[in-house]
């Protein structure tokens, strides 16, 4: 038994990050992501939330101190994101990185940069929107 780790990382889950190295992307993705059609490395956490996955996540992971290393997907022309979704998720980014602002990534731009993550985390959001790319860093 681990201490420490939340009951929200799967086993699945911890077995990525932990195998992931410097430069490495993870997406958590909302419920209506496409993932298993950009990437063989899917895993599932039906019923969490992005920002409940966020809190468990980012006291145990790195986030790149070089590059960008929070990027989330850009709401098409037209359409609107839920401004209390993006809170929700910079406020948990911010409590261990008050440095960092999130990037938007244009839909499709995201998509193609989803083929390339190492692995991606079905979530229970249901948020339009609701993805986001945490690229690992090294510790300082």
């Amino acid at each position: 038994m681990l201490k420490n780790i939340s009951p929200l990382i799967s086993p699945d889950l911890l077995k990525n990050l932990a195998q992931m190295g410097h430069g490495d992307e993870i997406i958590l993705a909302d419920a209506h992501f496409p993932a298993n059609s950009l990437s063989s490395n899917v895993l599932r956490a039906d019923g969490v939330s992005v920002t409940a996955l966020l809190k468990a996540i980012l006291p145990i992971f790195e986030l790149d101190q070089y590059a960008p290393p929070v990027l989330m997907m850009q709401a098409a022309e037209g359409d609107t994101v839920n401004p209390a979704l993006e809170e929700s998720y910079l406020s948990e980014i911010i409590a261990y990185r008050p440095d960092i602002n999130i990037q938007k990534l244009e839909r499709f731009a995201f998509y193609k940069q989803a083929k390339t993550a190492f692995c991606i985390v079905i979530t229970g959001e249901t948020g339009k929107y609701g993805n986001i790319i945490l690229k690992k860093g090294v510790q300082p």
